[in-house]
């Protein structure tokens, strides 16, 4: 059987401010790609072009430009910012191309271009609101990277706070990159919240993590316990950069190398085998890792690599993930998912707090959402099992 070549760009930003994600993400994008290729009964081959923008923003349309109009390419994993991802959106729009968009984001949109194989809003940020709010409380401080991922997470989870007449002590913003937070940690320890939601990323993150720890030891305080760290982006790739303040932090996810299954087994052996120097697996190589197997299996079902057809096949397509079933929507090309809530530890992994009872349908607009508080009304379908 003669096997179908469709070249595919990779395109994470291994260097610059966020690269521990972004090589990881590359890193998933490549397993799935040798596992697609090394399996002759496939009916494709995957070709990569992978691109490094760097973390600079403009440098994703400078690449996106290229393979597209270049390197013959039409299907495009990558970007992890929101930022990024609307820097290219017109491109994938105006050159009939898919972007395959493997990161948790803030939802509010969908997008013909896009298939989004991260957690929706309604798969994380709400979650994590009901977690926070029913364990550790209604004050909460907000900081994060100052851009859109930040603004509208923040947004959300603050209507949930005002839902149960909760307050938000403080929100701070800062550049990607930024990582003088001494005066931020002092502020936030006179202000002792129940919780502090960051929504920073890369290099800010680590940072913050690490000078929060410190002055709260210095005061001896007992962060972990008295005003956890929450988070819908730290990850496990992410964890060694915060040396002896690993522990101890809640992230909400729809992946966590800890997740008990087979496939989650076969995966993570095979990530230990051919990235042993990135350590454990994560939610956004896991997404990077979907996005490829979705393809391949709708590039098969249309026969081609034309963005109709495998738009049209990959509508209500599962795959069984290493997080579990996987099923994309057909109305809005997120992906039917199951939330989970992990602790960081010190080994560098996560224990599961809480998991869904089964895959949750994504809603990226929460049109179904009344009230996101614990005990709420939930509008039709609200974090239920999705069929």
């Amino acid at each position: 059987m003669e096997r179908l070549n469709i070249r595919v760009g990779v395109l994470f930003s291994c260097s610059g401010s966020y690269a521990a994600v972004g090589r990881a993400m590359r890193a998933g994008a490549e397993l799935a790609i040798a596992e697609v290729n090394a399996d002759a009964s496939r009916a494709v081959v995957l070709d990569p072009v992978a691109m490094d923008p760097g973390g600079v923003t403009s440098a994703y349309s400078d690449a996106v430009r290229r393979m597209l109009t270049e390197e013959g390419v039409s299907h495009v994993f990558g970007c992890y910012t929101s930022s990024s991802r609307k820097e290219v959106l017109p491109l994938f729009e105006k050159n009939d191309a898919m972007l395959w968009y493997p990161s948790h984001y803030e939802g509010f949109e969908t997008n013909e271009n896009v298939v989004y194989t991260g957690a929706a809003p309604n798969q994380h940020v709400v979650p994590l609101a009901r977690h926070l709010l029913t364990r550790h409380g209604a004050r909460g401080w907000f900081v994060g990277s100052n851009y859109v991922w930040a603004w509208e997470n923040n947004r959300i989870l603050r209507e949930a706070l005002m839902e149960v007449g909760g307050a938000v002590l403080g929100e701070r913003y800062f550049p990607v990159g930024e990582t003088d937070f001494d005066a931020l940690a002092a502020q936030i320890l006179r202000d002792r919240p129940d919780f502090i939601f960051t929504t920073l990323i890369g290099e800010s993150c680590y940072a913050f993590i690490r000078r929060l720890r410190r002055a709260a030891r210095e005061a001896g305080v007992d962060q972990a316990r008295d005003m956890p760290i929450a988070s819908c982006s730290l990850s496990e790739v992410e964890l060694p950069f915060l040396g002896d303040a690993a522990d101890g932090h809640l992230s909400s996810s729809v992946y966590f190398s800890s997740v008990a299954s087979a496939e989650n087994a076969r995966f993570t052996a095979a990530w230990s085998r051919q990235h042993p120097d990135l350590g454990f697996t994560c939610a956004d190589a896991e997404a990077s890792y979907v996005a490829v197997h979705l393809l391949a299996g709708a590039a098969e079902a249309s026969g081609g690599a034309a963005l109709g057809p495998v738009r049209e096949a990959l509508r209500g397509l599962s795959f069984a993930a290493p997080q579990g079933l996987v099923r994309v929507d057909p109305d809005n090309l997120h992906c039917c998912m199951r939330p989970r809530i992990g602790r960081s530890t010190a080994a560098g992994t996560f224990e599961l707090l809480f998991e869904e009872a089964g895959p949750v349908r994504p809603d990226p607009y929460l049109v179904w959402v009344k009230r996101i508080s614990g005990g709420a009304e939930l509008g039709p379908g609200f974090l239920r099992a999705a069929t």
